[in-house]
């Protein structure tokens, strides 16, 4: 598929002159809309014979803004998944129609009824190859185990996939880590926290710590991680109780072009297109496992493709809708135990 990195308004030709339906899509912004908009939302837009316009935002605070005006500028948004399970609970957006989109291929945990994910991403456990040689940390209970492990290690500073992987790494099993034991995730953190080196504030910042050595071992986005080994650090990872997340879209409530966006929606989670995940922006995974039946991409990037079934059904998939009731009661516990 030809990459086309357009922004504003893109007229779409259909049989009988220029559409006369247009969407407007607010995303993050960056080289994440743009790859996202060249692979999924463009071709989908094309093919629909919609008019697509695309606009950023500022995460779920602007699309609470859009929808309190009654008049909303952008028909769809995109999301991380734990946003769109609080814009549901929170009666943001149109429900979606089921009859119109194909989610067989969709695991039902990435999926609501009126959000559903687009791409997957993980965390997941990185280490130093010249400091662990032959025998590197397989899991988050050799994280936990400094005895075995020595070496420095970092965690995120936002609990979300932090809680998960501390009750991961006192034993907990994938099947019963929900509903999160708050209690038991904190104390689970507490028991690591001396031997957190770093507590890392940003993806850029996860990545550096692991490439220049500041810390041993870690965990970090999937995609940050591939991009140290590709420079080539002495650095590996494990899928291994990795905690996967997604992106997700959403139509806004009060959009005055509700079929059309179903329709631009059923295209993008579409097998056919999220097919293209792998071969344009390996980076993610496709939220279709379908999608797989269907890739050109080579076969070394479907096997390192965090959601290929393999790698899938060693990872957690976050719960969203519990850090949609949840996360505020989360956040205060988990900022005093980073400081003790």
């Amino acid at each position: 598929m030809k990459k086309v990195l357009i922004t504003g308004l893109i007229p779409m030709m259909v049989a009988g002159g220029v559409s006369a339906q247009e969407l407007t899509i607010a995303g993050f912004g960056g080289k994440v809309q743009e790859d996202l908009a060249s692979t999924l939302w463009i071709p989908s837009a094309e093919q629909a014979g919609i008019g697509l316009r695309q606009e950023s935002h500022d995460g779920i605070a602007g699309v609470r803004v859009q929808v309190q005006s009654g008049n909303p500028g952008w028909d769809i948004v995109h999301l991380g998944a734990d946003n769109c399970a609080v814009g549901a609970r929170e009666g943001l957006f149109e429900p979606l129609d089921y009859s119109v989109i194909d989610a067989s291929g969709v695991h039902e945990a990435s999926r609501g009824d009126e959000w559903i994910s687009i791409n997957s991403y993980s965390v997941v456990l990185g280490y130093r190859t010249d400091t662990y040689g032959d025998n590197p940390p397989k899991n988050w209970v050799d994280f936990w185990n400094v005895e075995d492990f020595p070496g420095r290690r970092a965690l995120g500073v936002y609990p979300q996939e932090m809680m998960e992987i501390g009750l991961l790494g006192a034993g907990v099993a994938k099947e019963d880590v929900y509903p999160l034991d708050m209690e038991k995730a904190i104390s689970s953190l507490e028991k690591i926290q001396p031997h957190i080196g770093v507590w890392w504030a940003s993806g850029a910042q996860s990545a550096q710590l692991i490439a220049d050595g500041e810390v041993d071992m870690l965990a970090i986005w999937g995609s940050r991680v591939t991009g140290v080994i590709n420079n080539g650090a002495p650095v590996a990872y494990t899928y291994q109780d990795g905690i996967l997340g997604s992106g997700c879209l959403a139509i806004l409530k009060g959009s005055d072009n509700v079929e059309a966006a179903q329709t631009l929606i059923s295209l993008v989670v579409s097998p056919e297109m999220q097919a293209h995940i792998p071969e344009e922006m390996p980076y993610y995974g496709p939220a279709n496992q379908k999608a797989f039946e269907l890739t050109n991409a080579p076969e070394e990037v479907v096997k390192a493709s965090n959601t290929a079934p393999e790698n899938a059904a060693k990872q957690l998939i976050l719960d969203v809708d519990w850090w949609a009731k949840n996360a505020a009661e989360v956040q205060e516990d988990y900022k005093m135990m980073m400081i003790q």
